[in-house]
Parts: structure tokens; C-alpha cells; sequence
């Protein structure tokens, strides 16, 4: 069994807490690169984000980077977001071709469980690296939702709950495979 999952969704829906909480219960998680990369820029002065598919490199790149330097091992890890995330955006710039989506997709496999966290407006917020309203949030979610699907992932969507609820939900569909 692949134990790589991915835990995705729009931006401010509650992943990274999610994941904290996880990794509180000795869980591994690899962090999302989109948040470290606009912090990068923002402490060196630039933009928080250069042009849309130059930064979709970049978050793939990164991402790449961290999908080979978790270890697999015997129990779950869990990704904050995965290499799919990325090509989703280069996709939505056309900046890449189905046949090298397909070799990404091929070459840095997830296991076929995705998690999906849907926005939450009564959590979203707004950052210093997360600048989107909730209504491209919501535009992002449903862009992965369907893109995970196209390449025949299984999207399971978190309820919006607790964190305990939710990473209890994440724990036992892991356990269900």
C-alpha cells in the first residue's frame, strides 16, 4: 500500500491544523511549499508571488523536492497538498501537456485515498500568504476536487468539525483501506 495521502482543498480550510493535529498523534506530515515559497519572497522584499505558472514551477519543484525526501515507511505520512496540487495550476495556465502531467502523475504517486477539506467560511481568514477571497477558495476546492479525479484519485471530503472529528474521520478511512 502507497502510504502517502494527500490532504488538499482551497486555501483557509482548515489543512494545516488538520495536520498539526496529526502529527500531534505521532503522525508525519510533509508542510505545503505554496506558504513557504511566498514567505521566502516576502522576507527577501519581491512580490508574494511571481507570475502564475512561474510560481506553479516553483511550487512543483518544491513539492517534488518533498515528495522524495519523505520517507514512505510502514505507517501513513501525510502531504499538505501534493505534486498534483501543482500541476493542477500549471494546468490552469496551460503550461503543461496532458503527457507530462500524465509522467508527474506516474513518476510521484499518492496513495488513491485523497482528503479534501471543503471551505469553511466560518473559518476562512486571510494572511500574509494566503491573500484569496473565500470565493476563489471555494473556485480552488471544486478545481481539485476535479482534477484528483481525473486521474482517478478517490476524493473523500472532511466534514466540517471539530479538528479531533476530522483528523478521527482521516484516521479511520486510512484504517478502512
Amino acid at each position: 500500500m502507497n502510504n502517502r495521502f494527500v490532504v488538499t482543498g482551497g486555501p483557509g480550510g482548515g489543512k494545516t491544523t488538520v495536520l498539526t493535529a496529526l502529527a500531534e498523534r505521532g503522525y508525519s506530515f510533509a508542510p505545503e511549499s505554496a506558504r513557504r515559497i511566498i514567505q521566502e519572497r516576502l522576507i527577501a522584499g519581491l512580490s508574494p508571488r511571481p507570475g502564475p505558472a512561474l510560481f506553479a514551477h516553483e511550487v512543483l519543484s518544491a513539492d517534488i523536492e518533498k515528495y522524495r525526501a519523505t520517507d514512505a515507511g510502514d505507517g501513513p505520512g501525510f502531504f499538505d497538498r501534493g505534486v498534483l496540487d501543482a500541476l493542477w495550476m500549471l494546468d490552469a495556465e496551460n503550461a503543461l501537456t496532458y503527457d507530462q502531467a500524465a509522467r508527474y502523475v506516474h513518476d510521484f504517486p499518492y496513495n488513491r485515498r485523497v482528503f479534501l477539506l471543503p471551505p469553511w467560511k466560518e473559518i476562512y481568514g486571510t494572511d500574509a500568504e494566503r491573500d484569496q477571497t473565500f470565493e476563489q477558495s471555494v473556485e480552488v476546492f471544486e478545481g481539485l476536487k476535479r482534477w484528483y479525479r481525473q486521474w482517478s484519485y478517490e476524493t473523500l471530503e472532511v466534514p466540517r468539525t471539530h479538528v479531533s472529528e476530522r483528523v478521527s474521520f482521516i484516521l479511520e478511512a486510512v484504517d478502512n483501506i
